[in-house]
C-alpha cells in the first residue's frame, strides 16, 4: 500500500468512525420538529452517509479494501459507542452495520461495471433496508421475544450486560428512517459522482 493509499484509507476510516459514532448518539434523540418526534431521530440524517463512505471505499480500494474499512470502522465505532451511547445501542448498531455494509459491498461489486450511479444507489437502497430492520428491532423493542418469553433486556442481563430499554415507537421510527435513507441515497449520488471524478486519476494510476 502506497503512502497515498494509506492516506486515503485513513480518511475513509475516520469518516466511517465519525458517521457511525455520531449516529449511535443522535439516534437516541427524536427529531422534535414539524411534528415528527414519533417518526424520526437525528441519527436518521447522519447514518446513511456510512453507505457513501463504503461505496467510495469500494471504488477506491476494491472489495477487499472496502471490507477492511468496514471491519476496522466497526470495531472503533462499537468500542466508542459502548462508552458514549448504551451497550444495547452499540450492539444493535454493530450487528446492523456489519451485516448491511458487507451486503452493500457485495451488491456494489456485482454492479461495478454498470452505469456509474447504479452501484451506489441500488446497493444503498437494499442494504439500508436490512440495516434499518436489524437496528430498530433490537435497539428499541421492549416486549418479550417470541418463543422465549424474555425481553432483550432480560437476555442481555443474563449475559451480564445491564440494560434498560428506551421505549420509543420503533416501528414508526424504522419506516421513517428508511424513507430518509432512500432520499439520502438519491441525494448522495451527486457527491459520489463529484468525488469519483476527483478519484479517477489515481484510480487509473493504480489500475
Amino acid at each position: 500500500m502506497t503512502q497515498l493509499d494509506r492516506r486515503d484509507f485513513l480518511i475513509a476510516l475516520t469518516a466511517m468512525t465519525l458517521v457511525v459514532l455520531s449516529s449511535n448518539i443522535l439516534v437516541q434523540y427524536p427529531f422534535q420538529h414539524l411534528g415528527l418526534g414519533d417518526y424520526l431521530t437525528w441519527g436518521a440524517f447522519s447514518y446513511p452517509f456510512s453507505f457513501l463512505v463504503t461505496d467510495l471505499s469500494n471504488r477506491r480500494f476494491g472489495t477487499q479494501g472496502a471490507r477492511r474499512v468496514v471491519y476496522v470502522g466497526f470495531v472503533l465505532a462499537v468500542a466508542l459507542s459502548v462508552i458514549l451511547a448504551t451497550p444495547r445501542i452499540a450492539i444493535a448498531s454493530g450487528a446492523a452495520f456489519l451485516v448491511a455494509q458487507l451486503l452493500d459491498i457485495s451488491i456494489f461489486a456485482r454492479l461495478r461495471d454498470r452505469a456509474w450511479w447504479m452501484p451506489p444507489f441500488i446497493s444503498s437502497v437494499i442494504s439500508s433496508g436490512l440495516d434499518t430492520a436489524i437496528f430498530f428491532s433490537f435497539a428499541f423493542y421492549c416486549g418479550a421475544l417470541p418463543g422465549l418469553g424474555l425481553t432483550i433486556s432480560d437476555v442481555l442481563g443474563q449475559a451480564g450486560i445491564a440494560d434498560e430499554c428506551i421505549a420509543l415507537p420503533w416501528v414508526n421510527l424504522a419506516v421513517a428512517d428508511y424513507l430518509v435513507k432512500l432520499a439520502l441515497a438519491a441525494i448522495s449520488i451527486a457527491p459520489y459522482g463529484a468525488i469519483l471524478t476527483l478519484m479517477r486519476p489515481r484510480l487509473q494510476r493504480t489500475a
